[in-house]
C-alpha cells in the first residue's frame, strides 16, 4: 500500500489511460460469513458520492492501516482517481449492501521497480478498506477472490501488498487464501507477494468458506429467534393468518409479531401482537414470512430491509410461475431482497419447518407439524410437499427440518445441502427437485454431504426436456440421463417416484446401512418369500434360500427367525414377509387365531414387537418387513414414531392458548422414539428396492473413502497443447468455435499420449496404391462421407487388403455401390489388431462441466444408450467402475471364451483424454471413435476435436450467488 504522495503521483499518470467499457460480468452476489448478502461490483465514475460517504465512516485507526499515515479525508483528486479506472491496468471493485459501499479493493499494475504498467506486466499492486462495522464478515476475504478473478481475466499472475505489521487482520487474509505466496519485512512493512493461479488449497478454502456462510444463511431462514407474518388478516381464514396460526400451534419458541398494512395502529391478532409495518414493532425481527399479493411484496420487502430482516419466506405467487412478466418481477424482487443483504425461500413457496425444541417453527401452510426425527426434506413443489408430509406422517417418520422452496430464485436445493451437511439434527436428506440450476455444483455438494449421511433425489420433469415455468436456470445439453449417471458416481441415491423416496427415506434413517448384498429372507408365506428373492435378484442383490416359517407361525417364531437370520454371518440384511393367518376357533366356526399371527390390532402390535426385539439384541443389520393385507402390524411398526395428533378429548388435544409475546409455548409434538425403527412395506418389489438403494449407497460409501487419484503419466506435453490451442483460437474465432483438421486432432492429442493411427486420403485409386505402400500392408480401405461415416453396415469399409490387387478391386466394388469418389471420399489406413471396438468422448457443458463418456462403438452406445459418464477430472477409480458400469461390459472382459482385452491400456486412455480436457477448457469435445481395443494395447482410428474460448464454469470461479 503506497503513502498518499505516491498515491498522488500515480493518479496523475493514471489519467493518461483511456478507460474501458464497464465490465458488468464481474458483478456478483455474495454470501458473507454470517449468512447475510452483499453486492460486489465495479466502481464507477458517478460512485464519488459513495465513496466519500463511505470513507467517513471508515475509523482512523482503518484509515492509518489503508494509508499508512493519517489520512482523515479523501481530496477531490482523490475521489477521481479511485472513481475512475481503465479496467484493465487500473480496476476498482466495492462491496455494496443496500447500495451503499462497505468495503473497496483496487489493483493497479506494476512492473518489476514497482511503477505503474501496462501489459504485458503481470504483477499488480492490491489494496482493501473494509468498514469497521462490516470487519469480522468475511469481506475482504471474498473481495480477495473477486479482485484476483479479475486479474486473472486481466492478464495479472501476481499481487503485491504493503500491510503494517499491526493489521494482524488484513495479514491473516493473505496468508489465509491459500495461493502461493512470499513474505518478506522491509521499511516497516510487511511485504507480501501471492500467486494468483489457483491451488488446491485455495480452491479448498474457497469452497470451505462457501459451505460456511451458504449454511449460516439456511439457519437464519430456519433458526430465527422471531418472526414476522406480513399480511396476516384480521379475519380467521386467509393465507398470512393461516401461518400465523400455524406458528402459534407449532409452539414457536421465539417472539412472533403480526403486521397488517390496514391496522390504523399496535393491536392484537390471535393475541399476537400486531403492527401496520414492520418499523413500527420496534424490536429486532430475524424472518418475515410474507403473504400479500405480488404487487405490494415490493413495499414489504423494503419494509423489511430498511429494518434489519435477515431473510424472507415469500408465499406469494404471482411471479415467474405466470410467464415473462412474472419471471422480471421475480428477478426484480431477488435484486431488491439481496441489496438488503436478505435471502429469499420462495416466492411461491409452501413454507418451512424446524422441529428442533429450542425452535418449534412452522412457518408453512401444513396444519400439522411432523414429530421431531433425523430426516430432512426439501422439495421444490408444495403440492409434493404436502404428499410427502402426508405419507412421511402416516408411516411414523419424523423430520428435522422442511423447506419447500416454490419457485427457488434464491434459496436452493444447494444450499440447503450446505447446511444439512454438518447439521448434528438430520441423519438422512430427501430432496424432491424439479430442475437443477447449477448441476456441477450440486454434484459436488451431494458428493461431500454423501460421504456421512445418505442423500436420496426424486427428479421431476425427466422427459419434459425444460424446467418448470416458476423456475428460471440455465440450458444445459447434457441429458437427463447423463445427470443421473453423474449424480450416482457422487453417492446420490436416485429413485424415480415420491413414494420410492419416502421408501428409501424411511429405511435409510431406521436401519444400518448394510455390510453386503446378501440378504436371509424369512416369514409365514412361502409364496411370498418367492416373491422377495424374486425381487433381490432383479435388484442385483444375492438372496439366501427363503425360509418358511408356515402359516401357523407365532410372534415367538418371528422373533426367533429373526433373531437367528441376524447371528448369521452369511447374510447382511434380512426380509421379513408376513401374512395375516385365520384358523378354526375352538367352537368350530372360522374367526379365531389359533396362536398365528393375526390382521387384528392386538396381533399387529405383538408382531411388531417380537420384531423389534430380535433387531434391538442382534448385530446392527438392517430389517425390512413385507406385509400383505396386515395394515395392524404397519401401523403397530410405526407407532414407535408416530406423529399422529393425540384422539380428541386429550389433554394434548386442547385448543392451544392464545399466545402473546409472554406466554408459554405449547407442547411440541413427541419425538422418535430412540432406536431403530423397522420400515413395513406393502410389497416386496418396494421393500427390495429400498434396500438394494441402501446396498449401493453403503457400497459407494467403502469406496467414497479411498476415492483414487489422477495419475502422472509420462509424456504430456502441456505447454505444447496450450500453445497450439491458441494459434488455433485466433480472434476471429466466435463462440462457437472451430473444429481442427485430422492432422491437427492427431497433433494435439499426441501431445497428451493418445496416438491417432494416420489416414490417407485416396480420391483415385492409384492415389490409394501409392497410400497403402507409405503406410504398410494390410491396409483398409473406408469411406468417409458424413452419411456413411461409422456405418459398416452400409458396406463403405473393405478390411485386410493385403496387396494392390486387393486394393484396386475394393476400390472398384465400393464406387461402384455407393457413389463416386468425390461424394464417399474414400482414405486408406493401415490394419490394427482385432479386438471390440469402443467410443471415448469429452464434453464441457456450460451447466456440468466437463464430462468424460465410454461405451461400446454402434448399436450398443447409439440404440441402447449404453454409456457410462464420470465428471472430469476423473480418478483411476472412477475410470475403472466407468468401463465396469456398462451393461455391455462382459464383452470386454472375455465373454463367451472370448480373449479379455486390455483394460488397463484403455483406462490409461480415458485418463489422459480427462487430463487433457481438464488442463485445457478451451478443448470443448473429443470424440475418438472407433478405438479399437486389443487383449495386447489398443488403436485410436478416428478423432475429432473442437475448440472454443474458454466457458465461463462459476463453480470454478469466484463464490457468487447465481442470477438467473
Amino acid at each position: 500500500m503506497r503513502k498518499p504522495s505516491d498515491q498522488q503521483d500515480q493518479g496523475q499518470r493514471d489519467g493518461e489511460r483511456p478507460e474501458h467499457a464497464y465490465p458488468d460480468h464481474w458483478e456478483a452476489d455474495v454470501v458473507l460469513r454470517d449468512g447475510g448478502t452483499a453486492r460486489i461490483r465495479p466502481i464507477a465514475a458517478e460512485d464519488a458520492d459513495r465513496l466519500v460517504s463511505f470513507y467517513e465512516q471508515v475509523s482512523d485507526e482503518s484509515k492509518y492501516y489503508r494509508f499508512f499515515a493519517p489520512y482523515p479525508r479523501l481530496s477531490a483528486k482523490d475521489v477521481h482517481r479511485f472513481t475512475h479506472h481503465d479496467y484493465v491496468d487500473r480496476v476498482g471493485l466495492a462491496m455494496t449492501v443496500g447500495g451503499e459501499f462497505i468495503a473497496t479493493v483496487r489493483y493497479d499494475r506494476i512492473d518489476a521497480d514497482g511503477m505503474p504498467a501496462t501489459a504485458p506486466a503481470d504483477e499488480a499492486e492490491v489494496a482493501f478498506l473494509v468498514q469497521d462495522a462490516h470487519q469480522g464478515r468475511g469481506v475482504a476475504s471474498a473481495l480477495l477472490e473477486h479482485i484476483g478473478a479479475v486479474a486473472r481475466e486481466r492478464g495479472i499472475r501476481r499481487f503485491a501488498a504493503e500491510v503494517l505489521p499491526a493489521n494482524t487482520k488484513m495479514i491473516k487474509v493473505f496468508t489465509d487464501a491459500g495461493y502461493t505466496q512470499k513474505r518478506s519485512f522491509a521499511d516497516g512493512a510487511v511485504r507480501l507477494h501471492l500467486d494468483l493461479e489457483p491451488t488446491d488449497r485455495s480452491l479448498a478454502v474457497q469452497r470451505a468458506r462457501e459451505q460456511r456462510a451458504e449454511a449460516r444463511s439456511v439457519q437464519r431462514l430456519l433458526a430465527p429467534g422471531s418472526v414476522a407474518v406480513i399480511g396476516a388478516g384480521r379475519r380467521p381464514g386467509g393465507v398470512g393468518r393461516t401461518v400465523l396460526r400455524n406458528l402459534l400451534d407449532g409452539g414457536y419458541t421465539g417472539r412472533l409479531y403480526a403486521v397488517n398494512s390496514a391496522l390504523a395502529g399496535p393491536s392484537a391478532l390471535d393475541g399476537v401482537p400486531a403492527f401496520p409495518t414492520v418499523g413500527d414493532i420496534g424490536h429486532p425481527v430475524d424472518l418475515a414470512v410474507v403473504a400479500v399479493p405480488a404487487e405490494r411484496v415490493p413495499e414489504a420487502v423494503a419494509d423489511c430491509g430498511e429494518h434489519g430482516v435477515q431473510g424472507l419466506v415469500v408465499l406469494s405467487a404471482g411471479y415467474a410461475e405466470q410467464g415473462a412478466e412474472g419471471r422480471e418481477r421475480q428477478r426484480a424482487l431477488v435484486r431488491q431482497a439481496r441489496s438488503y443483504g436478505m435471502r429469499i425461500i420462495g416466492p411461491n413457496a409452501f413454507g418451512v419447518i424446524n422441529t428442533a425444541d429450542a425452535v418449534r417453527l412452522n412457518a408453512s401452510l401444513a396444519p400439522h407439524p411432523p414429530a421431531p426425527g433425523r430426516i430432512g426434506l426439501f422439495t421444490q413443489s408444495g403440492a409434493i410437499g404436502i404428499a410427502l408430509l402426508a405419507g412421511l406422517h402416516r408411516r411414523g417418520a419424523g423430520l428435522s427440518a422442511f423447506v419447500s422452496a416454490g419457485n427457488r430464485a434464491d434459496v436452493s436445493g444447494n444450499d440447503i445441502l450446505q447446511y444439512w451437511y454438518e447439521d448434528p439434527d438430520t441423519d438422512v436428506v430427501l430432496l424432491y427437485l424439479e430442475s437443477i440450476g447449477n448441476p456441477r455444483k450440486f454434484t459436488r455438494l451431494a458428493r461431500r454431504t454423501a460421504a456421512v449421511k445418505p442423500v436420496v433425489v426424486v427428479k421431476g420433469g425427466r422427459h419434459s426436456g425444460s424446467a418448470p415455468p416458476g423456475h428460471a436456470v440455465p440450458a444445459t445439453r447434457i441429458p437427463h440421463t447423463t445427470v443421473a449417471a453423474l449424480l450416482r458416481q457422487a453417492g446420490v441415491i436416485r429413485v424415480d417416484t415420491v413414494t420410492e423416496l419416502v421408501d428409501a427415506g424411511l429405511l435409510l434413517a431406521g436401519q444400518p446401512l448394510p455390510a453386503g448384498p446378501r440378504v436371509a429372507i424369512l416369514g409365514n408365506s412361502e409364496s411370498l418369500g418367492l416373491l422377495a428373492y424374486d425381487a433381490c435378484l432383479t435388484e442385483g442383490l444375492r438372496p439366501l434360500r427363503p425360509r418358511d416359517l408356515t402359516t401357523s407361525a407365532t410372534p415367538e417364531d418371528f422373533r426367533a427367525g429373526l433373531t437367528e437370520a441376524l447371528h448369521d454371518e452369511s447374510c447382511d440384511a434380512v426380509v421379513v414377509t408376513a401374512i395375516p393367518w385365520v384358523a378354526e376357533g375352538s367352537d368350530g366356526h372360522r374367526g379365531g387365531y389359533g396362536g398365528g399371527v393375526s390382521e387384528s390390532a392386538d396381533g399387529g402390535e405383538v408382531l411388531a414387537e417380537a420384531l423389534r426385539q430380535a433387531a434391538a439384541t442382534a448385530p446392527a443389520k438392517p430389517v425390512v418387513v413385507v406385509h400383505v393385507e396386515m395394515g395392524a402390524l404397519a401401523d403397530a411398526l410405526a407407532s414407535a414414531t408416530s406423529t399422529a395428533p393425540p384422539p380428541p378429548g386429550t389433554p394434548e388435544a386442547a385448543p392451544a392458548a392464545v399466545r402473546t409475546t409472554e406466554t408459554a409455548p405449547p407442547a411440541a409434538p413427541a419425538p422418535e422414539a430412540p432406536g431403530h425403527r423397522i420400515p413395513a412395506y406393502p410389497a416386496a418389489e418396494r421393500a427390495v428396492r429400498a434396500l438394494a438403494e441402501a446396498v449401493r449407497y453403503a457400497g459407494w460409501r467403502r469406496q467414497a473413502a479411498d476415492p483414487g487419484r489422477v495419475p502422472e503419466y509420462e509424456g504430456i506435453d502441456e505447454g505444447g497443447a496450450a500453445a497450439q490451442i491458441e494459434r488455433a483460437l485466433t480472434p476471429e474465432v466466435d463462440e462457437r468455435g472451430i473444429t481442427l483438421t485430422p492432422e491437427g486432432a492427431g497433433e494435439l492429442l499426441g501431445r497428451y499420449g493418445v496416438p491417432v493411427q494416420p489416414v490417407l486420403p485416396a480420391p483415385t485409386p492409384d492415389e490409394a496404391v501409392d497410400a497403402a505402400r507409405r503406410l504398410g500392408y494390410p491396409v483398409a480401405l473406408k469411406t468417409t462421407a458424413p452419411h456413411l461415416r461409422h456405418r459398416p453396415d452400409l458396406g463403405g469399409v473393405r478390411l485386410d487388403l493385403a496387396g494392390e490387387e486387393q486394393l484396386r478391386t475394393a476400390y472398384r466394388e465400393l464406387t461402384e455401390a455407393l457413389g463416386k469418389p468425390a461424394e464417399l471420399q474414400p482414405v486408406v489406413q493401415a490394419m490394427v489388431p482385432r479386438g471390440v471396438d469402443t467410443v471415448v468422448r469429452a464434453a464441457i457443458d456450460p451447466a456440468v462441466g466437463a464430462v468424460l463418456s465410454f461405451g461400446l462403438a454402434g448399436a450398443p452406445s447409439e440404440l441402447l444408450g449404453d454409456m457410462a459418464h464420470r465428471l472430469v477430472p476423473a480418478t483411476d477409480r472412477d475410470v475403472a467402475e466407468q468401463i465396469r458400469s456398462l451393461r455391455t461390459a462382459p464383452l470386454l472382459f472375455g465373454w463367451r471364451g472370448s480373449a479379455p482385452v486390455d483394460t488397463a491400456a484403455l483406462e490409461e486412455l480415458l485418463l489422459r483424454v480427462s487430463r487433457l480436457v481438464h488442463d485445457h477448457p478451451e478443448i470443448v469435445s473429443v470424440a475418438l471413435e472407433p478405438v479399437i481395443v486389443a487383449p495386447r494395447g489398443l488403436s485410436v482410428l478416428g478423432a475429432t476435436v473442437r475448440l472454443a474460448p474458454a466457458p465461463a464454469l462459476g463453480d470454478l470461479g469466484p463464490r457468487r450467488l447465481p442470477s438467473y
